[in-house]
């Protein structure tokens, strides 16, 4: 009998105590005027863990901070955390590892882009990174800003692969009634393809007959030529890579003293000498 009395007596006592923290939490959710309570993880996995215990129909007589339905789906995230277990993938470290070496090839390999270029297409990648963390990156580099970028030989061959071809001429001696005459045959080659064309050959290679060239190129061009590489033989006149120029295709003139620039050609060249 005793023990009934006590056990009764400390079920009410629960019961006063848990009347009196429900009406304190009401009142202190009133002085918050409305303002959204800003709960840790920590907050949320002790009270996902209580609330589970009580059940959604006790739930709905004491909570007032959150929904049931809110407590009740903590747990059920907080269970299934549980039982993910963690990835060991790429560190931190390597991120960063990864992320510098991006930036760096995307301003090697693309001379022309900028520093918001280069973080637009970082994000593209999932990786957020700000100008500045650009910035010294490519300083930490030696990579200069983008108008001050140069660009590798070799970097603007892979860029233009596929539409870009290569423009020689070769020398032949022919005998005609007159003698031993000189004729200088203009061919391109295709750099992706190594297909050839003869575009014409001429003893006197003036600028009629250049103008000649461009018409013949712009009109046998099937290959979709975008790029024309060629040496700094005065044939090539501004008048000339100004036909190819109004025709679409940009004249690139390789620098000087570099024939490796125009190998492809050059070779071709040397090999139709040697013919002869």
């Amino acid at each position: 009998m005793l023990l009934l009395t006590v056990t009764s007596w400390l079920d009410q006592r629960e019961r006063e105590v848990l009347a009196y923290l429900i009406e304190e939490n009401r009142v202190l959710r009133r002085q918050l005027g409305g303002r959204r309570l800003r709960l840790t993880d920590d907050d949320r996995r002790k009270l996902a863990a209580r609330a589970y215990r009580l059940g959604r129909a006790a739930l709905r007589e004491v909570t007032t901070i959150v929904t049931p339905d809110t407590l009740l789906r903590w747990h059920r995230q907080l269970s299934a955390r549980k039982w993910t277990y963690a990835k060991h993938g790429t560190t931190r470290r390597a991120v960063v590892a990864e992320i510098r070496e991006l930036t760096r090839r995307m301003a090697e390999e693309n001379p022309s882009w900028g520093y918001t270029r280069i973080q637009g297409a970082l994000n593209n990648l999932g990786h957020r990174v700000g100008r500045s963390t650009i910035a010294r990156i490519l300083r930490t580099a030696g990579i200069p800003p983008a108008p001050e970028r140069p660009t590798p030989w070799q970097t603007f061959l892979r860029a233009h692969w596929g539409e870009i071809a290569a423009a020689d001429f070769f020398a032949t001696e022919v005998w005609t009634w007159r003698g031993l005459v000189t004729f200088y045959t203009v061919f391109v080659i295709d750099l992706a393809s190594r297909r050839v064309q003869i575009l014409g050959s001429t003893p006197h290679p003036d600028e009629t007959f250049m103008s000649q060239i461009v018409r013949n190129f712009a009109l046998a061009d099937a290959d979709g030529c975008r790029v024309l590489i060629c040496d700094r033989d005065a044939k090539w006149s501004r008048t000339v890579r100004g036909g190819f120029q109004d025709a679409g295709i940009r004249v690139v003139r390789t620098p000087y003293r570099a024939p490796n620039a125009n190998a492809y050609a050059e070779r071709l060249s040397a090999r139709s000498k040697r013919n002869v």
